[in-house]
């Protein structure tokens, strides 16, 4: 019955904490600042929900991720410091690490061979063009882009998972939705969507903005510990 997997990316395709860090470090090295790159990292992610809640709450229009990433960097700056110490042009290049972000080692092998047998999209609340973006960085073979974008609206909101089966030419129960995020999968579910839990327990590091969800709340129809599993329970060679 399923045909197509949908893909959170932040945290379940992708290391975004190391990934922001890593361009932070490069971004100021050789410059004036002292900059913990990993801390930079975490105060910038602590205000990606936060900011995506004014849209969910109708509290403001729909504005894409891309945007809400300037904002809250312009934000994180302040926070240390570093208002002064980037210009416009730097913080546009700085921003665009979201789009360069290193998937985890098994997501490519499991990728390709889950894609023997089924459509692939990310199902993110990153833009169409930043999911464009950070595929061509990281090699995310991916058949389509589906997500916030597509509803004008971002997750847990039920309308991202029904519109992203729809934009495929799919009913939510031919539709699985893989995260590492417990909360992300009941919505789904409630969407109508199947499920797949893959387990990240390195996603947050040791910093102070989330937990990992270790185990899964829910019997969902699948639970695996990375995508080379997800791979071969769902029937998809290696």
């Amino acid at each position: 019955m399923i045909e197509a997997l949908i893909f959170d990316i932040f945290g379940t395709v992708v290391d975004w904490r190391t990934g922001v860090a890593r361009e932070a470090e490069a971004f100021f090295a050789g410059s004036d600042q002292t900059v913990d790159p990993i801390a930079f990292a975490d105060s910038w992610r602590a205000k990606y929900q936060p900011s995506m809640e004014e849209i969910r709450s109708g509290r403001r229009g729909y504005t894409v991720l891309d945007i809400l990433h300037r904002e809250n960097l312009d934000a994180t700056l302040a926070e240390f410091g570093l208002d002064d110490a980037v210009d416009d042009e730097g913080r546009a290049r700085l921003n665009r690490a979201w789009e360069k972000l290193p998937p985890w080692p098994d997501v490519i092998p499991g990728l390709e061979a889950l894609r023997s047998r089924y459509l692939l999209a990310p199902c993110s609340n990153g833009s169409i063009a930043m999911m464009a973006r950070l595929a061509r960085s990281a090699g995310l073979p991916w058949d389509a882009i589906v997500g916030a974008d597509i509803a004008r609206d971002y997750k847990p909101q039920a309308a991202v998972y029904r519109a992203s089966a729809a934009a495929l030419g799919l009913a939510p129960e031919q539709v699985m939705m893989v995260a590492a995020h417990n909360f992300d999968l009941a919505a789904a579910r409630e969407a109508g969507l199947k499920t797949a839990f893959v387990s990240r327990p390195d996603e947050y590091g040791d910093g102070p903005v989330g937990t990992p969800d270790l185990a899964p709340s829910h019997d969902w129809e699948a639970v695996v510990p990375d995508f080379r599993a997800l791979a071969r329970q769902m029937g998809a060679a290696e």
